[in-house]
């Protein structure tokens, strides 16, 4: 298979709206890789995905900016690609700058301009084709002809789904079975879905008792402990355990062998209030953990058990795996949790973590199990204003006293594979805000447009409003009212942003927007 086998795909996944369709081109794209070296397959799955398999390459927009004339005629394949990037990724310590721009010559001298475009949108995460790992999944069954529920089934334990095409291609549901959970490597996490306020919570839930969890405003953590060996993921399955001593040494008092945790790890000040989340923030950043916990410490607080001792608990109950955290992990690491029916109890109980400087509380259906990597009615989160996370599209250059720097934002929601402008904001900015977001919007420019800076959609933003209303200025219908910037989220990825389906539901709630 090459390269070019690829971009034409990519085209046409990219011309067709039909779900259909882009399911059949990625199914046909799958089984032609199927056919060739074991690991293409992987390769060519990862690609359709929009990313390489490769986390980091070491490659960026300015690298990539001026490129070599391209070749004449396709020769290149996905695992040419692959091997080149795998190497780029690798280069490290003196000389390596000149070496890469070497590597990224010679592996873009071998593409056509076509597959040169398709190459710089892969590495820079800009590769809009209508294609969701979702949707990648449902191909994968398809072209292999196994039960859709396996794929999934199996997607829940591997952080990318090229090992997932491979395994289903290469052995059926068979060989799918042997994607389980294992002590040390990450499952996907399960996330929440949003309501407008307590009662929409509890009727969304349904049940007579409900968990109600603090959310608490920190680093998403899975913990994973085997003997005295331990590993800590983010959200976004990084290992971050050299970063976050303090977690590793919480794991190790617990009196278990093996154990799989899901928490949070926040800074505290004195009085035991989370500290603003761009300190917690740091320590996933800095690559000196140890010396940075003397300047912000972190306290790491559990809410979730995945494996116990030989037993998984992923597909039990939420009851049942809570009970188990109550047995293994301490109470003062435990997340503040309460167990009722009574929605004004939820709600005293949500006023009082909210006066605590908590984000608000996470609703649990007590009957359900860890639903990995999706957001589905089994926890609902709820804060005591609106909130959402969204993708920065475009950005303005300030006037009066914002001369020369990035201001007003452009603000979209995820709708399938693309993003709906909302509106603009510039309030919420500190001095310190403005200058980081004009060096970070200037790094992701890809057009200008007068005083407009177009940007890859690759930066979320948590924004405040007050409602929903309708608007025909934008192509959603709809705009937010008195939007402001709460902070930047660079623990999450465009994928995680709020939909423009979450929008339309607030719009109806506040009764301002019935989109």
């Amino acid at each position: 298979m090459l390269l070019a086998d690829l971009v034409e795909t990519h085209a046409a996944l990219a011309a067709t709206r039909s779900r259909l369709r882009k399911r059949e081109l990625l199914a046909a794209a799958l089984r032609e890789a199927a056919a060739g070296e074991p690991t293409e397959v992987e390769v060519v799955a990862s690609f359709l995905s929009g990313r390489p398999r490769q986390r980091r390459t070491g490659l960026g927009w300015r690298s990539l900016a001026q490129l070599p004339e391209p070749a004449s005629s396709p020769a290149l394949t996905p695992t040419d690609v692959d091997a080149s990037l795998e190497k780029l990724g690798a280069l490290a310590g003196a000389g390596s700058h000149a070496a890469r721009a070497s590597a990224v010559g010679r592996l873009f001298s071998a593409a056509t301009a076509d597959e040169q475009q398709f190459l710089r949108a892969l590495i820079l995460g800009e590769l809009r084709q209508g294609a969701l790992d979702s949707l990648l999944l449902d191909a994968i069954a398809a072209a292999a002809d196994v039960p859709l529920k396996a794929v999934r089934r199996a997607a829940m334990f591997s952080a990318l789904s090229g090992p997932i095409a491979r395994a289903a291609l290469s052995g059926g549901a068979a060989e799918l079975e042997s994607f389980r959970l294992q002590v040390g490597r990450p499952v996907r996490p399960m996330l929440a879905s949003s309501a407008p306020d307590v009662a929409a919570a509890m009727d969304k839930l349904g049940d007579e008792r409900v968990a109600a969890d603090a959310k608490i405003d920190g680093i998403r953590v899975q913990v994973h402990r085997k003997g005295r060996e331990v590993t800590v993921f983010t959200r976004s399955l990084d290992d971050i355990t050299d970063r976050v001593p303090e977690v590793v040494e919480a794991a190790q008092s617990l009196a278990s062998d093996a154990v799989v945790l899901d928490g949070e790890a926040v800074a505290l000040d004195a009085d035991e209030r989370p500290r603003p989340f761009q300190e917690t923030g740091s320590r996933t950043m800095s690559r000196d953990g140890a010396a940075l916990r003397e300047q912000v410490p972190l306290t790491v607080f559990f809410f979730d058990v995945l494996h116990l001792d030989g037993t998984d608990l992923i597909d039990a109950p939420a009851a049942e795996r809570f009970a188990a955290l109550d047995r293994v992990v301490p109470e003062e690491s435990r997340v503040l949790r309460r167990v009722t029916g009574e929605t004004q109890e939820v709600q005293d109980f949500f006023t009082e973590l909210v006066a605590g400087g908590h984000e608000g509380l996470v609703l649990k259906d007590l009957g359900a199990p860890y639903d990995a990597g999706r957001r589905g009615s089994a926890w609902v989160k709820v804060k005591p204003r609106h909130t959402l996370d969204l993708v920065v599209l475009a950005v303005e250059w300030g006037s009066g006293r914002r001369q020369g720097w990035l201001s007003n934002i452009h603000l979209g929601a995820r709708d399938g594979d693309g993003f709906v402008m909302l509106g603009k904001t510039f309030k919420g900015m500190t001095d310190e805000t403005l200058q980081w977001q004009t060096e970070r919007f200037l790094e992701l420019e890809t057009t200008r447009d007068g005083h407009v800076v177009h940007v890859r959609p690759e930066q979320v933003v948590e924004i405040a409003f007050d409602g929903v209303q309708r608007s025909t200025r934008y192509p959603g219908g709809m705009a937010l009212r008195f939007a402001r910037v709460l902070r930047y989220r660079d623990d999450k990825t465009p994928a995680e942003a709020d939909t423009v389906e979450t929008v339309r539901e607030l719009g109806r709630v506040t009764g301002e927007a019935a989109g």
